[in-house]
């Protein structure tokens, strides 16, 4: 038997740029050779409990038997096949389902590859539907500082001005228009001040503005900042009386993290244009979804061009959307509130204590997300190898550590998450 091949980490650090990583420095990379239920094996043997599930997406963890099925049936009929004047039942009965688990008004589904690309058909189709109705002053977007919506072009153009990639692209990217990110906390009191700066802004520029973009709730690469449901209710109240386009980007929090099963539903609206990602297949592969509401659909298709103008070549893949497919059965299935729930609670109890600890800054907790907040940047590779001497695989980024793991994580390891996160505080 021939003995088995180890990964070449030589060839990696030298030749495979990871993300948001040098090449004359790169960061730490771990060979992984395989994952089962909320486990990730290394190919030293090591057994770490994946609090990440893999940058939010992998709900059900890995290796399901009822996701691996999906994706085996549907390669023995297609793995793709143009989305061109072609269908296929897969994307049917997928856009069925996010028809009926998202909110009532949105009822056109748009089939792309990626979050950022989801964002990016939603950008065009707000910029469109005023051009289709004549009005081409309305060319520019608003969106709440500390905010993240993808690394490609459009997407970049709608993130936090300061905090991000602008001043690395000044002169590439739109201009648009920004306003204060939400401060009042989620569990916290509101303040009005905030409806009063919104209202200014609102009141400014409202000729110039197609769209609203913000992450719901949840602010997430921008600083976990849970904000409160009160703030998006004004959002929408302004955007309605003002005649802006209202754009959620669920990306991050869809598919039930935050104790909702989309976050819009905390503050009961509905937007005008969706983007959905990540979890929608379950993290087994690439695929996003962006819908929208009868009047922007039949307002672009009924314009000058008479079509939205984007049609990515893996749009609607059979694989994607087969998997797609089992995800949310099984999510809907399994009873994902009271799994939400319980992880809260588990993080909750796990990361209250670490208030205490010197350099800590804050903790906050809201559905399946917990955060510790420290007072100064962490060392991502000084924290991540006492994670992984510990048994977790944990990716902080900036002041902060955070917890997103699959829904399917026992309450004891969830312990065993925030136990090491103290730990590594300390030491």
């Amino acid at each position: 038997m021939n003995k088995k091949q180890s990964i070449d980490l030589e060839f990696d650090k030298n030749h495979i740029w990871h993300p948001y990583t040098s090449m004359t420095n790169p960061s730490p990379v771990y060979p992984v050779t395989h994952a089962n239920k909320h486990y990730i094996y290394l190919e030293d043997g090591t057994e770490l409990i994946d609090g990440m599930a893999s940058w939010w997406s992998a709900l059900h963890g890995y290796n399901n038997p009822h996701l691996n099925d999906a994706l085996i049936n549907q390669m023995h009929k297609m793995s793709h096949v143009m989305f061109g004047g072609i269908t296929h039942q897969s994307a049917v009965e997928l856009c069925k389902r996010l028809v009926n688990i998202t909110p009532n008004s949105l009822d056109k589904v748009f089939l792309a590859d990626s979050g950022s690309v989801s964002v990016e058909v939603a950008i065009k189709m707000a910029l469109q539907f005023w051009l289709s109705q004549g009005i081409h002053g309305k060319n520019k977007l608003m969106a709440p500082a500390k905010g993240y919506h993808g690394d490609t072009f459009a997407a970049m153009s709608v993130c936090d001005p300061v905090n991000s990639m602008h001043s690395l692209y000044q002169g590439f990217l739109p201009q648009h228009i920004f306003v204060n990110a939400p401060k009042s906390r989620f569990h916290g009191e509101f303040s009005l001040s905030e409806v009063e700066h919104l209202e200014q802004k609102f009141r400014r520029h409202h000729h110039e503005i197609a769209a609203f973009i913000l992450e719901p709730i949840v602010q997430n690469a921008g600083g976990m900042n849970f904000y409160h449901p009160e703030y998006l209710k004004h959002v929408r109240r302004l955007c309605d009386q003002y005649h802006i386009l209202l754009i959620v980007d669920e990306i991050a929090t869809g598919f039930g993290r935050t104790g909702k099963l989309f976050a819009c539903e905390h503050a009961n609206i509905e937007p005008d244009i969706m983007c959905i990602g990540k979890a929608l297949t379950g993290g087994y592969m690439t695929l996003s979804a962006t819908l929208t509401t009868n009047k922007v659909a039949f307002g672009i298709s009924e314009g000058e061009a008479g079509v939205l103008m984007h049609g990515p070549t893996f749009m609607g893949n059979p694989l994607a959307c087969a998997v797609a497919n089992q995800s949310i059965d099984l999510l809907l299935a399994n009873d994902w509130q009271f799994e939400v729930e319980r992880i809260e609670r588990a993080l909750n109890k796990g990361l209250s204590t670490l208030k205490q600890i010197d350099g800590v800054a804050d903790v906050r907790v809201l559905g399946a997300i917990g955060v510790v907040e420290m007072i100064d940047p962490v060392d991502v590779a000084d924290i991540q190898k006492s994670m992984i001497k510990q048994g977790v695989w944990l990716r902080p980024f900036g002041k902060l550590i955070y917890v997103m793991p699959p829904y399917i994580t026992p309450t004891e390891d969830i312990a065993r998450i925030c136990h090491a996160i103290g730990n590594a505080i300390n030491s």
